[in-house]
């Protein structure tokens, strides 16, 4: 299974306007879908900017991944920033009713949740079932829990670009002090904890693992995440996320960009974190006891 999703197409839509905006990112799935289509894999469907398709092996998958990428970076015009994020993985699937379902496809969502602008992830399970050429260009990432699994996935990078320049990922024992230590989060009387190398997920919506039911909060709202031993918040919302630590008296608005988080601190939804009220978490760093 492989998603493509359109990075920032609210900005998109925003800066040239919808029509061109829809007629760009339209020509983007038709180039998408030729390249899909090319490699020996079909378009499943299209979600608003996501794109979902199937294939019968991963090699498949991997050389259309790549194919994608460069479709993309052909057409962006410089002005748009059209980007796109690539997650694929390699596992069984239900097929019911021209749709695909099961473990496979949950952990292929999440790879593309996860996966910068520009990137293609996958997972260790895929890489080992790839050619030897094609494993030969990937390279492992982290681990990190996955909803509805017990144990984690070890995330890889596909290095579809032809160019040498890329950044070296150092090899190093894990930090035993910074494993130690867990970001708790508390709202409306609940609270929740962040361990390192999971990842919690905040919004409006319900199949959200933090349910914040204010009117300020988009639906996805945000997520907070373990990186390079501090936890880190990324907003994904229509009306910004505010960060304020304690001991600080400047306030951080995030607008689909990210923030380490201090020690201890708020998070506000959609509003500033300063007017306390439902839209509000707190947060603190505790040592693991």
């Amino acid at each position: 299974m492989l998603f493509a999703d359109v990075c920032d197409s609210t900005a998109i839509y925003e800066n040239i306007g919808d029509a061109k905006a829809l007629a760009l990112i339209n020509r983007l799935f038709r180039l998408l879908d030729k390249e899909v289509n090319s490699a020996g894999g079909v378009t499943v469907k299209k979600l608003g900017d996501a794109f979902i398709c199937q294939f019968r092996d991963p090699d498949e998958a991997f050389g259309a991944a790549c194919a994608m990428q460069e479709a993309a970076v052909q057409l962006d015009t410089g002005s748009t920033n059209l980007r796109i994020k690539i997650g694929y993985t390699f596992g069984p699937v239900v097929l019911k009713d021209h749709d695909v379902f099961g473990d496979t496809v949950n952990v292929c969502a999440r790879l593309v949740s996860l996966a910068n602008p520009g990137q293609v992830i996958t997972t260790q399970q895929t890489v080992e079932a790839l050619s030897a050429a094609h494993r030969a260009r990937c390279r492992e990432l982290y681990a990190t829990k996955v909803r509805g699994r017990s144990s984690q996935v070890s995330v890889w990078e596909v290095l579809w670009r032809t160019d040498p320049d890329v950044t070296k990922v150092e090899d190093s024992l894990p930090d035993v002090d910074a494993a130690e230590w867990v970001l708790k989060l508390s709202v409306g009387g609940e609270s929740y904890v962040v361990e390192p190398g999971s990842v919690l997920h905040i919004g409006r919506d319900a199949t959200n693992d933090v349910v914040v039911a204010t009117e300020h909060a988009s639906r996805m709202h945000a997520r907070i995440f373990s990186r390079d031993n501090h936890f880190v918040i990324v907003d994904r919302s229509s009306n910004g996320t505010f960060v304020m630590v304690d001991g600080s008296t400047r306030e951080v608005r995030l607008r689909r960009g990210e923030a380490v988080l201090g020690e201890r601190g708020y998070i506000g939804l959609g509003r500033t974190a300063g007017k306390h009220g439902d839209h509000v978490l707190r947060y603190r760093l505790e040592r693991r006891s």
